[in-house]
């Protein structure tokens, strides 16, 4: 081997080196930053403020729920009935089946003031509600 290939291969070397050094490091700022940013959205999600509903004898309790307004919100919905119910709000654009005994948790983003019916379209006639954003 001549001493221009062996330079050759070895500014090869250091290049393939560099490479995968850089390759590494930036590897570690990407995890390191997509960590950060999951943490910052743990924290922002975690404020949110939780309101609770129950589905009991085909009723929403309480059939009335007061948000705050301009504030996205956490809704869990717990059914204790033996039947599935469906939460259906056309207001906020939402229908989600809840399992007989099931607990769901939906998320909305932040209202406007105003109030925003609801109902459980199984049973229509009794689980109804409405929530209310000030």
């Amino acid at each position: 081997m001549s001493e221009i290939e062996s330079h050759y291969d070895t500014a090869v070397a250091r290049s393939r080196h560099r490479q995968r050094h850089g390759l590494k490091r930036i590897r570690r700022a990407l995890a390191l930053a997509m960590g950060l940013s999951f943490l910052i959205l743990g924290v922002a999600w975690a404020d949110e403020p939780t309101f609770n509903l129950t589905i009991q004898a085909h009723r929403f309790v309480p059939e009335e729920l007061i948000v705050p307004a301009g504030q996205r919100i956490k809704l869990v919905i717990h059914n204790t009935d033996a039947t599935p119910e469906e939460f259906e709000s056309h207001a906020l654009n939402r229908e989600k089946v809840i399992a007989a005994g099931a607990t769901v948790i939906l998320y909305f983003n932040p209202m406007q003031p105003g109030t925003y019916e609801f109902v459980g379209e199984f049973h229509e006639d009794t689980a109804k509600g409405r929530i209310i954003a000030k």
